[in-house]
Order: C-alpha cells, then sequence, then structure tokens
C-alpha cells in the first residue's frame, strides 16, 4: 500500500510513527515526513517555521511542493494529511484538481473553534475522511469522526499520587523564537527554586545548546519530555503540545509564552477563545474552571510563574487531570490505520 503523507510539524511526525506501528502489512511512504521514518520527497524540518511572518519565506518552496505532491497522488493508494491546515489545506484542493483517485483522509483537523472558520467548507469539500483528535470537533464539523487523541497512545507515563522528588522542569518550547524570548525568565526564575532544574530541550537542539539556550549553568539538560514531566513536582511549560503531556502524566504546571508583538497583535484581533492552552480549552468545551494558569507576552515574568509554582492546589490538578484522560478516553492511531485501510 502506497501513502502520501504530509506530515510538516515534529509532533505531526511522532503521530505519524505512532500510527505506523499499528499498521499491518507492507506499506511506501511517499511525500513529506521525517527522514526517521522513510525517505521523503522533501523533509519536514524544511519546512519548520512558527508565527503569521517567519512563515512567509516558505510560501515559493510550498507552493512548489504542493504541485509535486498533488501529482504524486495519483499513484498512492491513500493520502494523509496531519495537521497544518495553511499548507494541508491548498494540498487537498490541488490533489482533487489534479484528478487523483486516491481518498484524502485530514487527521488533526483545522481548529475552526479558535479562528477561521470559513476552514470548516473547505475541509468537508476536498477531504473524504475527518479524523478528528478532540471531542468538541463535532460541533463545529458536520461529518467528521472522533478516533481518539494520539498523546493517548504516546504518553505511557501517568501519576498516581504526589510524592515529592526535588526536581522542576523547564520547557521553553522546541523553536528558537520560543525560546530566545523565554529562557531569560526561565533564568532569573530558576534562582528563586530551590530544587533539581531540568531544562528540556528537543533532541534535534541538543547539539546547539549553548547557540540557541544561552546560559544553562542552573540546569540540568535532558531530552525526554514525558520523563522530565513525570520525574518532576511541577513545571514551566511554554503552550503547545507539551501542555497536553503534562496535563496526562499528572505534573502540575503553569504556562508561558511570549511572541513577537505583531504575532500577538493578529492572535488577539482574531483568535476566538479564552485560553492558550490546549487543557485549558478542552475543561472550557466541558464547562469547568481552568486546569492551569498562563501567563502571556508581558505577564510571563518571573515573579508570576514563582507565585503560580508556589500556590499550586496540586491535589486538585491531579484530579482535573483524570477527568481529562476521561473525556478524551482512549488514543487515535489503531482508528486511523483502519481510515487507511479502508481506502484501499
Amino acid at each position: 500500500m502506497k501513502i502520501l503523507v504530509s506530515a510538516l510539524e515534529p509532533s505531526a511526525n511522532l503521530h505519524l510513527k505512532e500510527i505506523l506501528k499499528n499498521f499491518e502489512g507492507e506499506f511506501e511512504l511517499i511525500g513529506i515526513f521525517s527522514e526517521e521514518l522513510g525517505t521523503p520527497y522533501m523533509k519536514s524540518s524544511e519546512f519548520s517555521a512558527m508565527g503569521f511572518v517567519e512563515v512567509l519565506p516558505l510560501i515559493f518552496k510550498a507552493k512548489k511542493a504542493m504541485k509535486v505532491m498533488s501529482q504524486m497522488a495519483k499513484e498512492a493508494d491513500a493520502v494523509l494529511l496531519i495537521d497544518s491546515p495553511a499548507f494541508n489545506l491548498p494540498l487537498a484542493k490541488a490533489i482533487k484538481a489534479a484528478g487523483a483517485k486516491a481518498a484524502v483522509t485530514y487527521y488533526i483537523l483545522p481548529q475552526v473553534w479558535a479562528w477561521k472558520p470559513k476552514r470548516v467548507s473547505v475541509v468537508e469539500r476536498y477531504c473524504d475522511n475527518l479524523a478528528s483528535i478532540l471531542p468538541f470537533d463535532a460541533k463545529f464539523y458536520s461529518r467528521s469522526t472522533y478516533v481518539g487523541h494520539p498523546l493517548m497512545d504516546e504518553i505511557k507515563l501517568k501519576k498516581t499520587s504526589l510524592s515529592s522528588s526535588g526536581k522542576v522542569a523547564f520547557l521553553p518550547g522546541s523553536r528558537r523564537s520560543e525560546i530566545s524570548r523565554l529562557m531569560p525568565v526561565y533564568r532569573e526564575l530558576a534562582k528563586k527554586i530551590e530544587a533539581k532544574r531540568l531544562l528540556v530541550v528537543p533532541p534535534f537542539l541538543l547539539d546547539k545548546v549553548g547557540e540557541i539556550y544561552g546560559d544553562t549553568s542552573d540546569f540540568e539538560i535532558v531530552s525526554n519530555t514525558p520523563e522530565a514531566l513525570y520525574e518532576s513536582d511541577f513545571a514551566f511549560v511554554c503552550s503547545g503540545t507539551a501542555t497536553l503531556e503534562a496535563a496526562l502524566i499528572g505534573t502540575p504546571f503553569v504556562l508561558a509564552y511570549k511572541a513577537k508583538a505583531i504575532d500577538v497583535f493578529i492572535a488577539r484581533k482574531f483568535v476566538k477563545i479564552k485560553h492558550a492552552g490546549l487543557a485549558n480549552i478542552m475543561f472550557d468545551f466541558m464547562g469547568k474552571e481552568p486546569l492551569h494558569e498562563e501567563f502571556i507576552q508581558e505577564f510571563a515574568t518571573a515573579e508570576n510563574l514563582l507565585r503560580a509554582y508556589e500556590s499550586c492546589d496540586r491535589q486538585k490538578f491531579l484530579k482535573g487531570c483524570d477527568e481529562l484522560r476521561a473525556y478524551l478516553g482512549h488514543g487515535s492511531s489503531k482508528n486511523v490505520v483502519k481510515i487507511l485501510k479502508n481506502m484501499e
């Protein structure tokens, strides 16, 4: 079975890896994905960018890739588009325009509940299967199928008690722009906390720690995010998937995020959600109070983060994590495989 894949983000490739683990029988991947998973037409790392401004230089590369990928789709038995709507929605349209017969599955649907609600009609027009990872997606998409959440497959660790380890984790993100803005705050904060301080660095940045992170003398460098979170009594986490990882593991945390002023201006103007953290967004749809505190832009200070650390109700947090797991129910990889298999 030949599968055309578009997985641009590191997280998308982690989810793809889990899908492939559950894929029985022979298969061949073509398209855009991590070179660790095969031989791609283009490596997903070539598309790594964040923010409304930083993505602009990639536009010409993206247009060329879409043209090639739409032709590759003609020889595929199935098409799997993972997240990244700015690229994958035009790609889905191009695939259909090229006359490819393979059904298109969109996995991890565009977050239309946050912004750009018009994407619903585009997704439903050009994608055959809508594989949702959030139970509340069904409120916005007329024919989405909840397949489960990928982190329910990938996160094997779960705290059952709040015994102390004397460790605190610091996660400044995975992109240079995120890291450069949060590390000065984290360095100031680390000096105020008497604990073993773990700085979580993605494996692909381990050889650039000095260049990207600056002075890390107050931290122990680690690279396994789930293990670092599980071992820690508390975590300071940049907005993103890691916030949901911490929630599913049961590690109390606070979200901190700083971005370019232009990005924040655009986000505040167009994004229609109360919270930045995925767990908090889900709790809002569940009709519950936020699971954790959030500090964005000028509020992401060492003083605010320290106060959140010292005042956190850890027992209440752990109970909330159990509620979140019950809400998500199960993992998604096996159900995505079933969808793809039905396309042969």
